[in-house]
């Protein structure tokens, strides 16, 4: 009996210590700061777009490639100085708007192996996180695509 209280006061004391250590969660201020980052990408996006469409004649579908075009590379660009991974800190989910996100995962990887060489480093490991997204990706597109050929008749 005795042994079962003091299992029972360790186990008290142990969650006591434990809420006294666990940093308080900042919920609020990392949606708030995930929102606020995400949005200002996509507004980019969106000025990109619309300055393809306005200043250069593109159409806007055109407009919307070279959109995707500028995200893609100033993503790459910002990740490869080592810029994108500190807002990604800040920002947290804010950042993993699907193309900026899809753009990091695809450099990261191929920045940390690059001493492995550029076919089997850099070439490689590009791949790891993306292999999978383009697998599916082009799957699941296959799959729609057949579908909308025979729902469409």
């Amino acid at each position: 009996m005795q042994q079962k209280a003091d299992h029972k006061r360790a186990q008290e004391r142990y969650a006591a210590l434990v809420k006294r250590i666990t940093p308080k969660s900042k919920l609020g201020q990392g949606c708030l700061r995930s929102f606020w980052v995400g949005g200002s990408i996509c507004v980019l996006g969106q000025a990109i777009a619309d300055a393809g469409h306005a200043w250069l004649g593109f159409s806007s579908s055109d407009a919307s490639t070279f959109a995707s075009i500028a995200l893609i590379f100033l993503t790459a660009l910002l990740t490869g100085i080592g810029v994108f991974d500190r807002i990604a800190r800040y920002a947290g989910a804010g950042t993993v708007v699907p193309i900026t996100g899809f753009a990091n995962a695809m450099v990261s990887p191929a920045m940390e192996f690059k001493p492995e060489g550029w076919v089997l480093g850099t070439g490689a490991r590009m791949f790891t996180i993306a292999g999978p997204v383009l697998v599916y990706g082009v799957s699941a597109s296959v799959i729609v695509g057949i579908l909308y050929y025979f729902i469409r008749w």
